[in-house]
């Protein structure tokens, strides 16, 4: 049987959710933000949904 490994959560610091907040105002799609941010495009919806702001172009 395959051994699971725990994935390490990587806490929000203040200068992420700045960067979150300009990007989305700029409207920066979620998959070039995951890349630049180093995290998944899941993370980079909820986060966000959790601050009360949008996050990508919607549509």
């Amino acid at each position: 049987m395959a051994k699971k490994t725990k994935s390490k959560r990587k806490e929000y610091t203040k200068d992420d959710v700045k960067l979150l907040k300009e990007h989305s105002k700029a409207r920066t799609p979620v998959a070039k933000l995951s890349k630049l941010m180093k995290r998944s495009e899941g993370s980079l919806r909820q986060k966000p949904l959790s601050l009360g702001i949008g996050l990508g172009h919607q549509r």
